[in-house]
């Protein structure tokens, strides 16, 4: 009896050890989202020769195009590859419909004129009054939609209160959202030469309820006149998109290695 007992687990064993759990399989970025800010009715932030709209969407095409010549394991989906306006819930509803691995949402900044540089943000609580500004600045496109206020759960792009409820969401991506922010930044810094002015968290409408690691990156200041050119020039939009490519690339073997 106690032989047959023992061949069964023995048997049990070998059968279990066959397969492989769910929380040890191996990980492997698979799909990214890349979201081109405002678009259509809304074209964001103006400068003295172009717009926010453009200049992401064309910024957010030659991502794309570098990621899929690069990796054709990885498949990339826009939230806009026209000029077209795509209210902010549906940007996050597409990411978590196609189960993206990560979500980057490209912009372009305004502020002083002296004021130049790139930035990237996660989800978090606005730790300075400029943070909290581009916030508002990015979440004030609901008002461009119908009924936000039930969209939104009553979120107010002027009530600063409302800011810090939204920093409580994403933290169960956080880490990583931190980790591909601070590797986008640096490559523009090393790469580019571009003043990067740093990872900083604000809470942000568009990543707001994306399921997975999400970053929105400040391309430049298009209230500078210098950066503004820069921008407006293709060849520095793929220098641009390079670098946030590495990033990518350093963010997504990192990640793979751990396993």
């Amino acid at each position: 009896m106690f032989k047959n007992v023992f061949t069964v687990i023995v048997c049990l064993i070998i059968i279990l050890s066959s397969f492989t759990p769910l929380d040890v399989r191996k990980y492997r970025l698979k799909t990214i989202v890349i979201d081109a800010g405002h678009g259509g009715k809304d074209p964001g932030c103006i400068g003295k020769i172009s717009k926010e709209s453009t200049i992401a969407l064309q910024t957010a095409l030659e991502l794309g195009k570098i990621i899929s010549q690069k990796h054709s394991d990885i498949k990339v989906v826009y939230t806009r590859s026209t000029d077209v306006f795509v209210e902010l819930h549906d940007r996050a509803n597409l990411a978590n419909k196609v189960n993206a691995d990560v979500f980057i949402s490209l912009h372009c900044n305004s502020g002083p004129p002296s004021v130049c540089g790139t930035e990237t943000y996660t989800m978090g609580l606005s730790s300075s009054e400029q943070n909290l500004e581009v916030a508002k600045r990015e979440n004030a496109v609901i008002l461009q939609e119908s009924d936000y206020i039930n969209k939104y759960n009553g979120y107010d792009p002027e009530n600063p209160a409302t800011h810090i409820l939204l920093a409580n969401y994403q933290q169960a991506h956080i880490a990583n959202s931190l980790l591909l922010a601070e590797k986008i930044e640096k490559q523009f810094e090393t790469r580019v030469k571009r003043n990067s002015r740093g990872v900083r968290q604000a809470g942000l409408l568009v990543l707001w309820k994306t399921a997975m690691p999400s970053v929105l990156v400040e391309l430049g200041f298009l209230t500078h006149t210098q950066e503004e050119k820069f921008l407006n020039s293709a060849q520095n939009r793929i220098y641009m998109a390079s670098a946030i490519y590495r990033a990518l690339k350093e963010y997504k073997e990192e990640l793979e290695n751990m396993n």
